[in-house]
């Protein structure tokens, strides 16, 4: 691991990092877990989202706390609820997603990387599928007799770049009512991208406090630990799929 700090502007939310030149330290790795009937998946998926939600109308949770740490916050992909906090002694959060939906919005979320590494569970219901892209391929974890299934991988290219650039994009679909995991290394694109109302990720920071401390930010501000690698949120023709 590298203990240097990434960023140029540690509390910089919108930090843009050149796209031609970036190389992926590493790979995601992506295991699918599960795959269950409709009137499972979505009741669990509804439940999740409907936590993030009751969030980000409590003012307790959208005021910063003793710590100063405000637990519901927006990303590019969706609405955002702290679950857990770091605390002395323990310096990994937990975050819960209500992604939105690309199709509603008509925009997709940027490629990026973070500041720490991460590990996502994304998880579907009905009618609905998420676009994981990275310009690095996944490594799809596949155990016979326990892997449950193998989802849908292709490559295009990353939209909106500067003139003369082309990056290749690696694109993963997880399909409806799927859970699949993702352990993201620090500094390794990605980006998230849900076609469907369904749609929630449980994500999990190891390195929240440590990410502070390192990137010397002048605390929790969990967009200032995103770096981007794009200027603009392209058009959601570049991110969507014929739905499910």
């Amino acid at each position: 691991m590298n203990p240097q700090p990434m960023k140029v502007h540690a509390d910089d939310e919108n930090e843009i990092h050149d796209v031609a030149t970036f190389v992926d330290p590493a790979q995601n790795v992506v295991t699918p877990v599960l795959q269950l009937p409709a009137n499972l998946s979505l009741p669990l998926v509804q439940a999740f989202a409907a936590l993030v939600r009751r969030a980000h109308v409590s003012d307790a949770a959208t005021t910063p706390d003793d710590d100063g740490i405000t637990r519901a916050q927006v990303f590019e992909e969706g609405d955002v609820y702290m679950l857990e906090k770091p605390f002395d002694g323990y310096f990994s959060s937990r975050y819960l997603m209500d992604f939105y939906d690309v199709e509603e919005r008509g925009i997709c979320s940027r490629m990026h990387l973070h500041t720490g590494l991460r590990f996502v569970r994304m998880m579907t219901g009905p009618d609905t599928v998420i676009r994981v892209g990275s310009l690095s391929p996944f490594v799809v974890t596949d155990i016979p007799g326990v892997t449950p299934f193998q989802p849908e991988q292709f490559t295009d290219e990353l939209p909106d770049l500067p003139e003369g650039v082309r990056r290749e994009r690696y694109n993963l679909v997880v399909p409806p009512n799927s859970f699949v995991d993702m352990q993201i290394p620090r500094g390794v694109s990605h980006q998230f991208n849900a076609l469907g109302p369904h749609a929630v990720i449980d994500s999990v920071h190891p390195e929240e406090s440590i990410e502070t401390f390192r990137e010397r930010m002048s605390g929790y501000r969990m967009m200032a630990q995103t770096i981007f690698l794009t200027e603009d949120r392209p058009d959601a023709e570049s991110c969507t799929l014929e739905r499910p």
